[in-house]
């Protein structure tokens, strides 16, 4: 049984933690910690509830982050900015898209923008939201489903056989962790509304920062013979990025300066 001490340890390390890196998804801490994302989120809550981080999108954020700013989807980092710019050049006019959720794909968004005639199917609300702010508005299909507050979309069965009535030209999905020789992993079983973006798709790109690599989640989301093309930043190493493309996958690494 933990202790009430061992539960306030956690918290001040994941107050630490968030200082510290900024922005942090509820799988990264959960793995971090080596707990579950329920007890996480229960932690968030009760340090945001303490007013000693900003609960956001997924995750949560240090206090030195703008107050009118609780949305994610307006605070991608630089980096996942140019993991965005470059998964965005991919697109063609008139495509046909689906997005999952999650920080890293939210960076696409401001880049749909000059692309004109997209179809996107999303399961975020937040994403949906943005699009509809575009100039060029695409025309845009929502899953359904079980809404899950935690990330903000909707997941379930239902979400499931939508995206699966649909065929898509590209499926953009995020990782909370990567595994060279598997593939995307996750800490979670929720993995069914993913694979089914996936399937419905003839390209599957999948966006996620370097720091994936460092992540180790026992579930296996999707693997690389599932995955056509992985856009990260200049942090993975060399050997891992010859590994992956072992794999029969295309790795595409962003520049710094995001060209």
């Amino acid at each position: 049984m933990k202790t009430s001490r061992s539960v306030d340890q956690r918290r001040a390390g994941i107050i630490k933690w968030v200082n510290t890196h900024g922005y942090a998804q509820v799988e990264l801490l959960a793995a971090q910690f080596s707990t579950s994302e329920v007890t996480i989120r229960k932690d968030l809550a009760a340090l945001a509830d303490q007013k000693k981080l900003i609960r956001q999108f997924g995750g949560a954020a240090p206090l030195s982050a703008s107050q009118g700013e609780t949305n994610v989807v307006n605070l991608p980092s630089s980096i996942k900015q140019n993991i965005g710019k470059l998964a965005a050049s991919r697109i063609q006019q008139g495509s046909k898209i689906v997005l999952d959720c999650g920080s890293t794909i939210a960076a696409l968004l401001p880049c749909l923008r000059d692309i004109p005639n997209l179809v996107v199917m999303t399961n975020a609300l937040d994403a949906a939201s943005q699009l509809t702010k575009s100039n060029n508005e695409p025309t845009i299909l929502m899953t359904g489903g079980t809404w899950d507050p935690a990330s903000r979309s909707f997941q379930g069965a239902m979400a499931e056989q939508l995206v699966s009535a649909y065929s898509f030209d590209m499926a953009f999905i995020g990782a909370a962790g990567i595994d060279v020789d598997r593939g995307t992993t996750t800490f979670n079983e929720l993995t069914g509304l993913t694979r089914a973006m996936a399937r419905a798709a003839h390209e599957v790109v999948v966006m996620a920062t370097s720091n994936k690599l460092s992540n180790k989640m026992p579930n296996l989301e999707l693997g690389w013979e599932n995955i056509s093309t992985l856009v990260t930043d200049n942090g993975i190493s060399d050997e891992d990025k010859y590994l992956i493309e072992q794999q029969g996958v295309t790795v595409l690494v962003a520049a710094q300066n995001g060209e």
